[in-house]
């Protein structure tokens, strides 16, 4: 196991072990200190906070190099943070941990589905400032440029951050423009959306009947200047702080004048 003489980070995704996203946070990552890396055997895009509890999980070691070990388990984001802090890492917690970088948007409510993001609110629950990067961008052959340079100056804050009351957890995402139109890094908030599910109906060449999820997603806010939706649509990379608590506050101080 690597030992801690720079500052150890970790590294995990929701896309899969051999994800041109993970490759490039990897490489993110070893520009600020030695890496550990779990990362699912294949692709758990929209797992979001799910843990494995009626199976074994299996752990393999992929890659070992200096500064650098890679490990691939064949459970979810959440199972792969679980197992490095929990097992690799019990005795040599890291100083940072990094997800992604996700192929694909996780800002407003696709936080709540996103693996990308359960496995960094993980991480978070152990005290370690964490990122959750996402390229708005399903090609395969994506560009990343964008990603590397902003997502720099973002490692670099967090890891300033990183003893500060509360923790950092923060949401990122990269809009899917040249690096040159890029107009810079916005903190802001989620937007207010939900999805809008449809389901096709499809038949195989048996006859039988299935169905294929499609959907939209529908902004209740898209004319606030504040949020995440605003930002990358007018190409800022968005940076949202995230918190665990999902108490609506307004509505308990109305419930509790309506119980006295």
């Amino acid at each position: 196991m690597i030992m801690k003489q720079r500052p150890l980070i970790f590294v995990t995704n929701d896309d899969g072990v051999n994800a041109r996203g993970f490759d490039h946070a990897l490489e993110l990552a070893r520009r600020y200190g030695d890496v550990v890396a779990v990362a699912p055997e294949s692709g758990q895009s929209g797992m979001s906070h799910a843990i494995s509890m009626s199976r074994p999980l299996y752990l393999r070691q992929v890659r070992k190099e200096e500064g650098l070990e890679v490990y691939a388990c064949d459970g979810t984001p959440v199972d792969s943070v679980k197992m490095a802090f929990d097992y690799l890492l019990r005795d040599t917690p890291p100083d940072l941990a990094i997800s992604g970088i996700n192929h694909g948007s996780n800002s407003s409510v696709c936080v709540i589905y996103s693996g990308t993001m359960g496995a960094a609110i993980e991480a978070s629950f152990y005290g370690i400032p964490s990122i959750g990067l996402s390229l708005v961008a399903h090609d395969p052959g994506a560009d990343f440029g964008a990603a590397m340079h902003y997502g720099s100056q973002i490692v670099e804050v967090a890891l300033r951050l990183r003893r500060s009351r509360g923790g950092v957890c923060l949401n990122v995402n990269f809009p899917d423009l040249p690096f040159d139109q890029i107009r810079g890094i916005m903190p802001c908030r989620q937007s207010n959306a939900f999805f809008r599910e449809h389901f096709e109906p499809r038949r195989n060449p048996m006859g039988r009947e299935y169905f294929w999820l499609t959907g939209d997603m529908i902004n209740l806010e898209a004319e606030a200047t504040d949020t995440d939706e605003w930002a990358l649509a007018n190409g800022y990379v968005s940076v949202v702080p995230m918190q665990i608590d999902l108490t609506n506050h307004a509505q308990l101080r109305i419930l509790r004048k309506a119980l006295e």
